[in-house]
Parts: structure tokens; sequence; C-alpha cells
């Protein structure tokens, strides 16, 4: 928590609003300077996220910071932006209206996640050129960038969390394992044989999934993951190039400063 109050610059809180978790990051004078990660929920309300954001010691910026949202959550959205409103704070949602600088090239550019098009405006501004951008969350999100910055499309994947859950929720004998890379890839025990086929059968399908993009794409690209668990899955991945950790956060921080006077 800020003891000495907010610092003296321009401050920015870019919230990312995932299904699963929510991720707030100061930036100040342009320079991510604190993020945190925190469970979403969606029955969450503005009382309750205006006690957290004090706990975080973000009340300290009161009437003196900004705030930008991105959310795949519509239940959770008006409830964290009441409670930065009620600090004070003017809150631009990511949605129609709001100048993004990525054109969408998809049948119906309302059905494309807030996050997609930040992480597609973030990675277009980080590496310039043709790019497939992989988010690794609840689903793990697939989306190609033209060499012209044009978001294109992609594809959504269950995610290996929730891949892990449904196995042994739908399967009586197999226990509930946790997503993480095995020693190797022949288990030698039921535990094991799990972790394995989830993790490295999950490296293989994004692989495999990028392959076949680039197989429809008539550009070559630079291959970004960003997420949770990007750098796990990196470390044994043919195709993936680069780690972005704080991709959407710095999206975000983009977005807001394009949407200024």
């Amino acid at each position: 928590m800020n003891q000495s109050g907010p610092p003296v610059g321009t401050v920015l809180h870019a919230v990312d609003v995932g299904n699963s978790n929510t991720v707030i990051g100061t930036f100040v004078d342009g320079e991510l300077t604190e993020h945190y990660r925190l469970t979403t929920a969606a029955t969450r309300t503005a009382d309750e996220w205006l006690l957290l954001l004090k706990q975080l010691g973000l009340g300290d910026f009161s009437g003196a910071a900004e705030a930008i949202i991105a959310s795949v959550v519509p239940s959770a959205t008006a409830a964290i932006e009441q409670a930065f409103s009620r600090l004070a704070m003017s809150v631009i949602v990511v949605g129609p209206g709001v100048k993004t600088g990525v054109p969408i090239l998809a049948e119906n550019p309302k059905e494309v996640g807030a996050d997609r098009v930040v992480n597609a405006a973030a990675a277009f501004d980080r590496y310039p050129g043709g790019l497939i951008v992989v988010d690794f969350g609840t689903a793990t999100t697939f989306d190609c960038v033209s060499p012209r910055g044009e978001y294109l499309g992609g594809a959504i994947a269950p995610g290996l969390a929730i891949s892990a859950e449904a196995l042994y929720q739908r399967a009586a004998k197999l226990p509930r394992v946790g997503v993480e890379r095995p020693r190797q890839v022949i288990g030698r025990n039921t535990v094991d044989s799990m972790k394995s086929g989830l993790f490295f059968g999950y490296v293989g399908l994004v692989d495999g999934l990028v392959e076949r993009m680039k197989g429809e794409l008539d550009f070559a690209v630079r291959v970004v993951a960003t997420g949770g668990l990007a750098a796990r899955v990196a470390d044994v991945s043919a195709s993936i190039e680069q780690v972005d950790e704080h991709l959407t956060l710095h999206g975000l921080h983009l977005i807001y400063r394009r949407n200024q006077p």
C-alpha cells in the first residue's frame, strides 16, 4: 500500500477483467509501477470493489488519477466503474465509441471481446508487423493481426485450467491435478500421466493451431503470448517467439492515450 500518497505525474489504473482473474496495473507517466491479480467475482458489489481498491492503496489516488477498463464480464464492469468513479476518477470502458486504433475485419466486430482488441492494439504497437497473439486465460484465444494492424479473426480454445477441471469432473476415478509441466511425457503414475496429457497435449494444441493459422495467412507473423501460463507453455512451445506478461495492460494504456484530446 502506498503510504506517502500518489506519486507526482500522470497516473492511470488499467483494469483487465477476465472470467477468472482481474488484473489491475498502475501507470505513472507511462511506466507500469504496480500490478495486482485478483479473483474475478461477478457478484461483487461496487461497495466491495471500493473497499478492495482502497486496501490496495488505490484510494490514495482519489481525484488524482484516471482509469480504463476492458472487461469480458458484463456483470462486473458496472460495479468496478462505479467504484473508481466514487474515488473521483474518470473512467473509460473499452467498447463502442472508444478509439482503439484497430480496424476490426471480423464478420461481426461487436462479437470480438474487448481484451482481444486491446491485445491486438498492444501487440502491433510493440511488435509492428503481422502477428498471432496467444492469450492464456480462462479460455485461450488466438488472434491474427495483419501487417497493417488490422484485426482479422482467430480461434478460441478451452483454457488449461478448465480443461483440467473438466477431466476431473467427468472421469470418476481421476483426481484433480494442478496445471504444471511434468518431468517427462511418459507418466509412470496416474497423476503424472494426467499432467503430461494436459500440459504437453496443450502445447501441441497451441503449436498446431498456430501452424494452421500461418498456412492461411499470406504474410509472415511473429507469435506473441501473454496471460498467466504463457511463460510455462512458451518454454516448450515450438511456435511462441515472445512472451509479454503485461501485454493487455500496455494495450489499455495505449488506448487511453488514443482517447485523450
